[in-house]
């Protein structure tokens, strides 16, 4: 967008003989610009994602959930380096070594537990709220 009035600037300033020193500086600070942009919006997310990846990877532990990066669910057995050993389906025969790169989302038994608490707590303070709301409601028009 504005490389091109950059560059009708610089060529402004040739026509007439001389180069003026400012557009030249202009444009090295507009390179330069697009490439701090560049490294706030693509490469700095992409760092933190691939942190947050490996931390996760490093947490896993047997008992674990997990869902692969092709979508299939299955319950971590045993850690070997890079190598987890999955139970898939209810089958119990059906286990599979693969690799820790493949495991995309990591769900703890313990974290789903305290989550479902937390939700019923909520639903409970939610419907007595209702009621309440309801009840009040009623008596203003029994009035």
């Amino acid at each position: 967008m504005l490389l091109p009035l950059l560059e009708a600037t610089a060529d402004a300033a040739t026509d007439v003989g001389t180069r003026s020193p400012f557009t030249s500086v202009l444009y090295w600070v507009f390179m330069i610009g697009i490439i701090v942009v560049f490294y706030f919006v693509m490469l700095r997310p992409q760092k933190k994602q691939q942190k947050e990846q490996e931390a996760m990877l490093n947490a896993l532990k047997p008992g674990d959930s997990i869902m692969t990066t092709s979508g299939f669910y299955g319950i971590v057995l045993d850690i070997v380096e890079d190598t987890v050993i999955v139970e898939f389906g209810n089958n119990k025969n059906c286990r599979i070594p693969m690799n820790k790169a493949a495991i995309a989302q990591v769900e703890r038994p313990d974290e789903a537990v305290e989550e479902d608490t937390d939700t019923s707590k909520e639903n409970k303070e939610d419907k007595k709220e209702k009621k309440s709301k309801l009840s009040l409601g009623k008596k203003k028009e029994d009035e």
